[in-house]
């Protein structure tokens, strides 16, 4: 049984996933924007924890987590929060998982959820300061984050994965992928020891695909890490 966390819960795929993590028997902490949009779990069984902020407020970060350091130390977080709107989408999708990653004490295992709209991001990081990041643009960045802290903190697992187009309320009734099949991968990596590769991969329905060349490169990463820095006044150790 594993102590997990699952930042954007109360809808869509992090919704899902923590329904599916409760029903294999983990205790789960749930993360949601205020405590009237976090549900039970679906088919019965309850959270072991709720935790409450606006992600897209820079300032509600810290006290995110604040309150999930009062759980104790997870196995697995799992950063699904996500927007595709500017001007939020630079501070929910990259900023809060790595002030997350940089407050909250390490876990065994960290995964990050990206999009295959990464690959049409861009590698130049101004925008990342004047709030111009597009959802492409976070989320080559927040793969690239993903792959910087597989290469720095020997310990911690940590992947980003690819969910696909799916049916959600972020990606609409014409969404063409599996609703299942998108949090799959999320909940195998965050329980299973026989994973492949066991840090550093890019994940699309179980199977690792290459992500855009710049997400491992080590001087993006270097810069993204050194402007993230700058932008929250937090330094990933």
């Amino acid at each position: 049984m594993a102590l997990i966390l699952v930042t954007g819960a109360s809808s869509g795929l992090g919704y899902a996933t923590a329904t599916a993590l409760t029903a294999g028997g983990h205790d789960v902490v749930v993360h949601a924007r205020t405590p009237a949009r976090v549900a039970a779990p679906a088919g019965g069984g309850r959270w072991a924890g709720v935790v409450t902020g606006d992600l897209a407020e820079m300032g509600e970060i810290p006290g995110v987590a604040r309150q999930a350091a009062a759980f104790g130390r997870f196995d697995a977080v799992i950063h699904n929060a996500g927007t595709m709107h500017t001007p939020e989408a630079a501070t929910v999708n990259t900023i809060a998982p790595y002030l997350l990653t940089a407050l909250m004490d390490r876990p065994s295992r960290l995964i990050y959820l990206s999009s295959s709209m990464h690959r049409g991001g861009s590698t130049g990081l101004a925008p990342l300061a004047d709030g111009a990041a597009s959802y492409s643009d976070s989320k080559l960045w927040v793969t690239a984050l993903a792959m910087a802290v597989a290469s720095r903190w020997e310990g911690t697992a940590a992947q980003a994965v690819d969910p696909g187009w799916v049916p959600t309320r972020m990606g609409g009734p014409g969404a063409t992928d599996d609703l299942t099949a998108g949090h799959r991968t999320q909940v195998r990596l965050a329980t299973h020891d026989d994973i492949t590769p066991p840090t550093g991969g890019y994940w699309y329905h179980q199977r690792t695909q290459n992500p855009h060349p710049a997400a491992h490169d080590p001087k993006f990463q270097d810069r993204l890490l050194q402007a993230l820095e700058e932008r929250t006044g937090v330094r990933l150790d």
